[in-house]
């Protein structure tokens, strides 16, 4: 017979402990964290920027609003780019949604990948609740430095973590990390003490965790476009929940048969290349260019410069015989797609989809994936014609910490038995090495997505803050809120 289980309570597992040490007591102020804050407001620009788009997209503002329509909650969280003013929980869930809806805003890449501003969600739902709240009984709210520091965090949080341990491998899902990171945050401007946090934090943790299947073929569909919405609601509602004296699990990752390494995680524990500090948000990948799955913005640029070449010679994607995407292990695990593609989730999965577009058009949109276009047969003529190959340097590279490289290279073989010179794209425009390239056109990203749901003189007070540093940290978060309300 085996020996029974000791039911004596253990400490909590050390993993909760210095996610919440972290987050409670680790200040994002030093000339350090400058780098990190910089980051942080062009982040913030740039992933509600990502929502405003969504708005133009139907399936995304079916999603949106109160559980129960006509629901107004008084000094609730508003909804940027809507008229919604709803409890922070599902206000999380409506502004994860829109962010997440169009694969655009910024992404992490390492043994697991993501998207940390999906914390964005549980972050800004939460302040500005707790701003609405303050006001009303004649307290201070918070300020947007406030929500920069939780986004440096949370960001931190989700990405550390991700850095050395791969979730995809055992089919889950990266949007767990969201949720653990957008509890952790979220509890903290809620005001949890230490004991509470971990007690929220190890809930996270126990919660049954997203299955990735909706991401991979067969089954690739619109989930994947809320699933960081649900996420990071969630996050807040556990917070919430640990709030009311809620108890935790303090080995919910350890405990023996029943804990989360052992469940989930094939009895591997995690392991750590860094402390928390501020290098996630330092070193975060913005989409820029394509809303497209980030191992392919690479190859959509490369793409795109072969576009121009073919036309300079006076041919088309139809002179094309043949497509070799020279590419890494993760896009190929990924994004490396044949057969029938079902909906625009599916398409901006697919590499050669994301390369036949701008072969074609000399562009790749989110309008790109609709049924409309991904109707035109020489689509998919094109995809039939593309093979993806892996090179381990870029796979090296992709893992190195000092290069964080995305690398995609294209050779285009002709009809007439010509090859084109092969382009290679290492670092996509959004990628840290291309900053002083790629912010100007970010700060125009934004610009645009403002232009889409807003008149003039609202754009413009919108900018005037955002782009004021000093400004923007300053502003009461239910003020900063307020200039993106319909």
């Amino acid at each position: 017979m085996s020996a029974p289980i000791p039911n004596v309570r253990p400490q909590p597992d050390q993993v909760l402990v210095d996610i919440v040490d972290y987050v409670l007591n680790v200040p994002v102020v030093s000339d350090d964290s400058a780098l990190a804050l910089s980051t942080a407001r062009h982040c913030l620009i740039d992933t509600l920027g990502c929502g405003l788009e969504a708005l133009s997209y139907p399936a995304c503002t079916r999603l949106l609003g109160p559980i129960v329509p006509g629901t107004i909650v008084p000094h609730g969280a508003k909804v940027p780019g809507t008229s919604f003013q709803l409890d922070p929980v599902q206000a999380a869930f409506n502004i994860g949604a829109m962010i997440r809806w169009l694969d655009f805003n910024d992404t992490w890449l390492a043994a697991e990948w993501g998207h940390p501003s999906d914390n964005l969600g549980a972050i800004l739902a939460t302040a500005d609740w707790l701003s609405r709240t303050a006001v009303t009984h004649g307290k201070p709210p918070l300020t947007m430095r406030h929500v920069l520091e939780a986004m440096v965090k949370a960001h931190e949080i989700q990405g550390c973590i991700a850095l050395e341990n791969s979730f995809n491998q055992v089919g889950l899902d990266h949007v767990l990390l969201v949720k653990r990171a957008s509890t952790a945050v979220a509890g903290q401007m809620l005001g949890l003490t230490r004991d509470e946090l971990i007690n929220a934090v190890s809930l996270a943790m126990v919660d049954g965790q997203a299955l990735r299947t909706y991401r991979h073929a067969p089954n690739t569909g619109s989930r994947k476009s809320w699933a960081a919405g649900d996420a990071t609601s969630r996050g807040v509602r556990l917070a919430l929940m640990a709030k009311t004296g809620e108890m935790g699990y303090p080995s919910a990752l350890t405990a023996k048969t029943w804990g989360f390494y052992d469940v989930s995680f094939k009895g591997r524990p995690f392991r750590f290349q860094r402390p928390y500090g501020t290098y996630v948000m330092e070193n975060v990948l913005f989409k820029i260019a394509f809303p497209a799955e980030f191992h392919a913005q690479t190859a959509a640029e490369a793409a795109m410069t072969l576009h121009g070449q073919l036309a300079q010679q006076g041919k088309t994607a139809q002179d094309v015989k043949r497509i070799t995407i020279r590419t890494h292990a993760a896009a190929i695990r990924i994004i490396d797609k044949t057969g029938p593609l079902a909906n625009p989730a599916d398409r901006d999965h697919c590499i050669q989809y994301m390369v036949a577009v701008p072969l074609l058009f000399g562009r790749l949109t989110a309008a790109d994936y609709e049924d409309d276009i991904a109707g035109d047969p020489r689509i998919d003529a094109l995809r039939a014609k593309t093979v993806c190959v892996e090179d381990p340097r870029f796979t090296q590279d992709y893992h190195d910490p000092a290069k964080r490289s995305i690398a995609n290279a294209l050779t285009v073989e002709l009809n007439d038995g010509t090859t084109l010179p092969e382009v290679v794209v290492e670092y996509p425009i959004g990628h840290r090495r291309r900053r002083d390239e790629g912010l100007p056109l970010l700060i125009e990203k934004f610009k645009t997505n403002l232009a889409r749901r807003f008149p003039a003189k609202q754009q413009h007070a919108i900018l005037d803050v955002s782009l004021d540093a000093a400004r923007l940290e300053a502003m009461p978060v239910n003020e900063y809120v307020d200039l993106y309300v319909i």
